[in-house]
């Protein structure tokens, strides 16, 4: 991979930051801790940590972005160009989803009442989780990376009741009954 364009991809991961920082997005947990992992989507450190079960919905959204950007520009963009475009529309994703907008929907219509958005530390872990996401899917053949995304789907949806899939149905047209189901699995 040209090495100009993991530069590119960084500064617009910075960029990213910078934007919602300038947001008044914080910069990490306001509980005071750091950490690279927080497994309990219940806790006051969902969104908060660099990765939490949410990150490999973003992942998915990675080898979602590689077969999209494929589909629209295929050979006209090198791989490593489209990897700039999949972090410029994950970037541009997590401005959007820490909008108010965006996050009272959330609080709205998912089970996450307590949703605040995303640290910036966590926005910053959810585009490397796209762009690993991407890389996968580019490297690995086509029917092992469709497999693996819904596998991981799946998983999420056993372990923490919920998914790339649901997030987007709940998002886009809520049904109670998914809700409630969540709920009723978190009570």
């Amino acid at each position: 991979m040209n090495v100009k364009y993991l530069l590119f991809s960084v500064l617009i991961i910075a960029a990213a930051a910078a934007v919602l920082l300038g947001m008044g997005r914080i910069p990490f947990c306001k509980c005071g801790e750091i950490s690279l992992w927080s497994s309990d989507v219940t806790s006051n450190q969902q969104s908060q940590q660099f990765a939490d079960p949410y990150t490999f919905t973003h992942a998915i959204h990675g080898t979602l972005f590689y077969f999209f950007i494929w589909f629209v520009f295929g050979r006209r963009f090198t791989a490593a160009q489209r990897l700039v475009l999949a972090v410029a529309l994950e970037a541009g994703w997590e401005i959007l989803e820490n909008t108010d907008f965006i996050i009272n929907r959330y609080r709205a219509v998912t089970f996450s009442y307590d949703y605040y958005g995303d640290s910036v530390f966590n926005s910053v872990g959810d585009i490397v989780a796209m762009a690993t996401g991407y890389l996968a899917a580019w490297k690995l053949p086509w029917k092992i990376t469709v497999i693996g995304s819904i596998l991981l789907d799946l998983v999420l949806l056993l372990t923490i009741h919920d998914s790339l899939a649901v997030n987007i149905i709940m998002l886009i047209h809520p049904i109670e009954a998914i809700k409630n189901w969540q709920l009723k699995q978190w009570q």
